[in-house]
């Protein structure tokens, strides 16, 4: 069983930057295709960026291209989700998820997730 806990969210100001992370405990990330979501009160839980076991195959929402770097660190079984140029439309909870079999978008394809963290971006 894998478990995600993610940390680095708050209260960010306009064109701030935060760096979220998402440890994990367990098993090693090193064969596991790792995720960002974020959720918005009253929203689905949508996409934001996505990294592959391999390293090679590296995914982004169109709204956070540009301003979002997701990387990892095997050696840490650590995966970041650098946040720049932040808008107050990047408020929401944002999820670390994790799937052995693929990389991709969808949401209900992850079989594991982490509690979430909050980030707020104020005008």
């Amino acid at each position: 069983q894998v478990q995600l806990v993610e940390s680095g969210g708050g209260l960010v100001q306009t064109g701030g930057s935060l760096r979220l992370s998402c440890a994990a405990s367990g098993r090693t990330l090193r064969n596991y295709n790792m995720a960002w979501f974020r959720q918005a009160p009253g929203k689905e839980r949508d996409f934001v960026a996505a990294i592959g076991w391999t390293i090679s195959r590296i995914y982004y929402a169109d709204s956070v291209k540009g301003r979002f770097t997701i990387s990892r660190d095997n050696a840490k079984n650590t995966v970041y989700l650098q946040m720049n140029s932040l808008k107050p439309e990047d408020t929401a909870v944002y999820y670390c998820a994790a799937d052995s079999a693929q990389i991709g978008r969808d949401r209900r394809q992850y079989p594991y997730w982490g509690q979430g963290t909050q980030v707020t971006g104020s005008s």
